[in-house]
């Protein structure tokens, strides 16, 4: 037998034999029927005691890697098992997942204008720390309800009903871990392989993709000033994804008519609406329009919320409001695809909540944020290169190139171009510009250095429609 071993420290010794002498038998550098060194001998050569080397024999034939034959000595297994090397593409995903790429995080950037960001430094973490230690020290042992903490449901049920007018009693409100699980359940639940989904074209990318994954053929359908355009809605469409109140990324809100063109639409069609009001708390002028879910008298809604950008991204909490006759449906998939939430932290918000600590807080955001909305707002209005599309609430503004007009690209400031959001061509040039994670005193820098990125504004301009 020609096999170097090499023990290294004063570890187990008859460990590092077998793992060394099965590897050799895996690799098939010791072949079938070999006979090894008697122990003395390989104890002797490795100046360790023969008991050490006999420990691992004796694995190895208890195993069935090796024979020991009276008399002849031990000896390699008759047929051991080979290892074989892995061979490079044979199990495959699903054709759509080499297709599919999830948007990539920005790199970290002192003028960062990413889109949906909130300002950690705005969230009350100390108050925070202690609603969520207070609930560690009281939390039982077990597992929990897969539509959410019961209090967590009454409160959310409390406060979209008084700020969103929101018609939802706490076994309506399922629990998630932000808006995209609650689009994934749905998804689970209502589309079938081949069905046709319908999303706002430019829109949300991880809500196309995500359709996709599930195995639906992903219609995009335009968005004008009133939102989306109902007439080009596919009729096989039987899901149509929307945010209403604060169009993404546009930011302009779907119109009264426009709303119950969508309604009487998915009643017609017996269609579904997900309407998903991501970042509505923020506000800066009038009282926004009523919800569909509000609107909808015939139970086709289903209403989408996320506290990832009113507090912060980490705590993975959302939840939706179903139709009573999804409920059973929903909350099954919930506990087939992880069980439930992190029960402390929905306790903790549930009396975040009920004490009176998110409406505070919303407060003295909306205030810090509208006051970086207005700056950026004016920045762009007086840039003739850009086209900025008014917008009254959310975490970030929206503008277009004025025809001809690129931008350069550079390290700083970030910032995402509005054609990351369409999912057909032609894309929209223009730029989408979040406020939420860079400071008021940074703005004016990171707006001069995103403005000298931009070419010369044609002489000629054409007007935009």
């Amino acid at each position: 037998m020609d096999v170097h071993i090499s023990l290294e420290g004063r570890g187990d010794l008859a460990a590092q034999v077998y793992r060394q002498l099965l590897d050799a038998i895996l690799d098939g550098r010791l072949r079938s029927g070999e006979r090894l060194p008697p122990t003395r001998e390989l104890a002797r050569g490795l100046e360790i005691s023969r008991n050490t080397v006999a420990l691992a024999y004796d694995r190895l034939v208890a195993d069935g890697f090796l024979v020991g034959r009276a008399g002849a000595g031990t000896f390699v297994s008759a047929e051991p098992v080979r290892r074989r090397a892995a061979p490079k593409g044979v199990i495959r995903p699903r054709p759509v997942w080499d297709e599919l790429r999830a948007p990539e995080s920005m790199s970290p950037a002192r003028y960062d204008f990413r889109a949906g960001v909130p300002d950690p430094r705005l969230f009350p973490m100390e108050t925070w720390r202690r609603l969520v230690a207070r609930e560690l020290r009281v939390s039982a042992a077990g597992y929990g309800d897969p539509a959410g903490h019961e209090p967590l449901r009454e409160a959310i049920s409390r406060h979209i009903g008084l700020s969103r007018s929101v018609h939802a009693g706490p076994g309506d409100v399922l629990i998630t871990n932000g808006a995209q699980q609650a689009l994934d359940l749905i998804g689970r639940v209502l589309v079938e392989p081949g069905s046709v989904v319908a999303v706002e074209e430019p829109g949300y990318p991880p809500a196309r993709l995500l359709f996709r994954s599930l195995g639906a053929r992903v219609a995009g359908v335009p968005v004008d000033e009133e939102g989306i355009d109902v007439r080009a809605i596919p009729r096989s469409a039987r899901l149509v994804y929307v945010t209403p109140s604060h169009q993404f990324p546009l930011g302009t809100p779907m119109s009264l008519a426009r709303r119950a063109a969508l309604l009487a639409w998915a009643e017609r069609r017996r269609a579904v609406v997900i309407e998903d009001d991501y970042d509505s708390e923020f506000r800066f002028g009038e009282r926004p329009l009523e919800p569909l879910q509000s609107l909808d008298r015939a139970g086709r809604v289903i209403y989408v919320g996320s506290f990832s950008k009113t507090l912060l991204p980490m705590l993975r909490l959302g939840f939706l409001v179903a139709p009573a006759s999804l409920a059973p449906a929903l909350r099954t998939a919930r506990r087939l695809s992880d069980w439930h939430g992190e029960l402390p932290t929905q306790a903790a918000l549930a009396r975040f909540i009920d004490e009176g600590l998110l409406a505070r807080h919303i407060r003295k955001a909306t205030r810090e944020y509208a006051a970086r909305h207005a700056l950026i707002a004016e920045t762009l209005a007086a840039d003739d290169r850009l086209r900025p599309i008014p917008a009254t609430a959310g975490l970030h503004l929206c503008a277009r190139f004025v025809p001809g007009v690129t931008l350069r690209p550079a390290p700083e400031p970030a910032v995402e171009p509005l054609e990351a959001y369409c999912g057909q061509a032609p894309a929209q040039p223009g730029l989408v510009l979040g406020y939420g994670a860079i400071g008021q005193d940074a703005i004016p820098e990171g707006l001069r250095l995103l403005r000298s990125r931009m070419s010369a504004a044609p002489e000629a301009a054409a007007p935009l429609a």
